[in-house]
Formats: structure tokens, sequence, C-alpha cells
């Protein structure tokens, strides 16, 4: 999860950034609104935390100008004002949050869970992908039941590409929410974790895995379904063998020999036959 922070104190800065990294969060920081305004408007967020009181602007006009300049980010006001008035007039500009400080570590975290949630359509903690399950609270997955072991950086692009089910990311978009934009390492390590994750999710998923690609346009998450074959289609490959082979002594029972079936460069039409039954065998 990328995450703007926009505050002018330099001890809640501190604060809410050390709260925000601790949960996984790659944070950028500005210490006025017409800083946090410009980073909104260039870079993809997935929530922004700002302070009511900024050196340069009210909290309310912040948003206000955030959303007049059609950025969708959700928002949180934080302040130490806890008054009814302040809090309608941020939620009216077009906060989808207010909280007061001192800031509660568990409720902070929760609200911004639920807000960046609920942005990507999701209402319930868990994101269910066919087989594969996502516990945003607890940033864990599980197939079936069964916990997937992934490193920090693996569970943030299952959730990024969960939280976007069915759209295509490009690697420029797994930087900027793994990395934030400095020290960012070449796009082929997006490819690396990739293919790290289709290998875990393929070896307890019968060696198939839900990350695709989209040629062009980067990765997409799907449903993940079960990699053994049902035993509909198991049937009908046994009956469509059975066929073949059914077939195949058919031939064989009307075969005759080729001309020349002692030349030793010529294969007699039963031996043929019984080539061909093999290999329906082996299918």
């Amino acid at each position: 999860m990328r995450a703007l922070l926009v505050e002018d104190d330099p001890v809640s800065m501190t604060l809410l950034r050390r709260i925000m990294e601790e949960e996984g969060m790659v944070v950028e920081t500005a210490e006025s609104g017409e800083e946090g305004l410009e980073l909104s408007k260039v870079y993809d967020f997935d929530i922004a935390v700002v302070d009511l009181q900024l050196v340069d602007m009210h909290g309310a006009q912040f948003v206000r100008r955030m959303r007049n300049a059609k950025v969708e980010t959700p928002v949180i006001i934080v302040s130490g004002n806890d008054s009814s008035e302040e809090t309608v007039r941020s939620l009216t500009s077009g906060a989808d949050d207010y909280l007061t400080k001192p800031i509660v570590k568990a409720e902070f975290v929760a609200r911004v869970n639920a807000i960046v949630r609920r942005s990507k359509g999701h209402a319930a903690p868990e994101i269910k992908l066919g087989r594969m399950t996502l516990d945003l609270a607890a940033r864990t997955v599980k197939i079936d039941g069964v916990p997937l072991k992934v490193t920090a950086k693996e569970y943030t692009i299952l959730e990024l590409l969960a939280l976007r089910r069915g759209q295509p990311l490009t690697k420029e978009i797994f930087l900027d929410h793994l990395y934030g934009g400095g020290d960012e390492p070449e796009q082929k390590i997006i490819d690396v974790f990739i293919c790290k994750l289709r290998k875990k999710i393929s070896a307890i998923n019968h060696n198939k895995h839900n990350i695709e690609t989209v040629w062009g346009r980067g990765y997409v998450l799907k449903d993940l379904t079960d990699g053994a074959p049902s035993p509909a289609a198991t049937q009908a490959a046994q009956a469509a063998q059975a066929g073949m082979q059914q077939a195949a002594q058919g031939l064989a029972e009307h075969a005759t020999p080729f001309e020349g079936a002692g030349d030793k460069d010529v294969i007699p039409a039963e031996n043929e036959i019984e080539l061909l039954m093999q290999l329906i065998t082996l299918q």
C-alpha cells in the first residue's frame, strides 16, 4: 500500500510515518498543502493522511482542491480539534474520514485499511479469489485454508493485484508501491517476484497459478482454480482414448500388409497399427 502523508508538525509526521511503515506501507511525505497536492496529482496513492491545519492551507481546502483536480485518492483528516463543525466541514469537502489526535495506532490502522478496501470495491476484510484468500488485516494469504508463505514484498504485490482485481498492472506501478520512487531497482526485479509467487502458488495447487501476463500491459490476478483435472474431464479423456483404441483395432482387423513387407525399410500395416495403439496409450 502506498500512502501520502501531509503534515507540517515534525513530531506528528514522525509518529504517523512510523505507524504506517510498521504496517508495510510505502510512505511519501509533504510538509505543506501545495507540495502534497502536486504529489497527489503525479503519483497513484492508496490513501492520503492530511493534517487539518497545514502551514499554507486548511485541510478541507486541500481535499476540495484534490477533488477539483479529479484526484480520487481517499483522504483521512487528522486533527487535535474534535469539534463537530470541523468534522462536518472536512467530510463535506470530500474527505473520507476524520480522526482526532492523539492517534491510537490500532484504530488508525483499522480505519486506513477499511477506507482503502472500500475504495477498491471490497467491503469485507478478506478478498477471495477462487481458492485463494487474502486477509488484508492480518496480511496473510491462504489457499484452501493452507497458509502461503510469502515475503513482505511478495504479499504487497498480491495485495496490490487483489485490490485491483482484473486490472492489469504495469511494472512501474509495482515499483512505485514497493519502493516509493526512491532507490528503485530495475524493472526486472518485478519479473523475479512474479516468478517466485507463481512457483509458490503452483507448488500447492497442482502446478497451476493465477497470476497472468497481459502482454504490453503488465500482470493481472484471476480467481485461483484447482489445477487438478475434474472428474468429468478425466472421464471424457478416458472415453476419447477408448474410442481411439477401438478405431485402431478396427483398422488392424482390416489391414493388409504393404507390398514389399519383407523389405527391412518397410513397416507392415499391422505393425503400424500396433505402434499407433502404443502412442495412444501414452497420451
